[in-house]
């Protein structure tokens, strides 16, 4: 049988994007992908998401015969992306799900590193995006990234501080919106480098569990708080665990009030509609 012919009995990797993770928030591709898999690789939480609309079934259910659902852990990632490869290769499709967008400190590098680790080049991969949780925070307080924007993660795993700090002045100099991710991670400190190079009254936005309402991680369930650069260490009780962002406007954010609620807006230009 020639290569291209064994390629043609191939599934297809997917590393699928399953946003916040509750049904309103996860493109149609995303649900196709996960409903239709033969395998998919989920943790506990992202299981959990996905039954609540049928996604997958539920867990009193049992799995579908002809699907399999593998419990994804940290410690266990480049176990089941081998696992993954040769599942591809005996024909099956494989739904690898990572939360908020796959891109945005997701688990799409890892799926390509350990394809060129294990020489998987034949193994067909495909990245179905999902809502990222600047995105998701972004939408709850109305308009703060229409102007240019960046995100950081505070996560030391892969580099040190002195790289991070660099990336910190440099998108405070720069003037762009920023938002930290993985802030349970010296955010204080973060803070800190952001405050030598942004005035203090600058608007800042705390929010913990984007689009996942009281489906996450946060014991107060989906939160967001509309504070200043000078005042948000003053928050530290409401900055929460792994679903915690930081958003850090700019001179041009401002704070606009309805009847309802606060929201904040970053224009992309001028202020005047004239200017659209």
């Amino acid at each position: 049988m020639s290569d291209a012919n064994e390629a043609a009995d191939y599934g297809t990797l997917y590393v699928v994007g399953i946003g916040p993770g509750l049904p309103g928030g996860m493109t149609q591709r995303a649900k196709d992908v996960v409903r239709t898999a033969d395998c998919v690789v989920a943790s506990n939480l992202y299981q959990e998401f996905l039954r609540r609309d049928g996604t997958l079934p539920p867990a009193d259910a049992g799995e579908r015969p002809d699907q399999e659902i593998v419990r994804s852990t940290m410690g266990r990632q480049i176990e089941l992306a081998k696992e993954a490869f040769e599942r591809v290769r005996d024909g099956e499709d494989v739904a690898h799900v990572s939360g908020g967008d796959p891109n945005v400190y997701g688990k799409s590098d890892l799926v390509y590193l350990m394809a060129e680790e294990e020489a998987a080049y034949d193994v067909p991969i495909e990245i179905v995006p999902g809502v990222t949780a600047a995105l998701g925070g972004a939408a709850n307080l109305g308009a703060p990234l229409s102007n240019d924007f960046c995100t950081i993660s505070l996560s030391d795993k892969w580099r040190g501080w002195a790289e991070i700090e660099e990336k910190l002045r440099a998108a405070a100099i720069s003037g762009f919106v920023v938002v930290l991710y993985n802030c349970w991670r010296d955010y204080e400190r973060a803070i800190g480098v952001l405050r030598e190079e942004r005035a203090d009254d600058v608007p800042v936005a705390i929010i913990n569990d984007a689009g996942r309402g009281d489906a996450g991680r946060n014991t107060d369930g989906e939160t967001h708080t509309i504070t200043t650069l000078g005042s948000v260490t003053d928050h530290s009780g409401e900055v929460g665990g792994m679903g915690a962002s930081i958003l850090i406007g700019t001179d041009e954010t401002a704070v606009w009030e309805n009847d309802q609620r606060k929201h904040l807006v970053t224009p992309r230009g001028g202020r005047d509609v004239e200017d659209f």
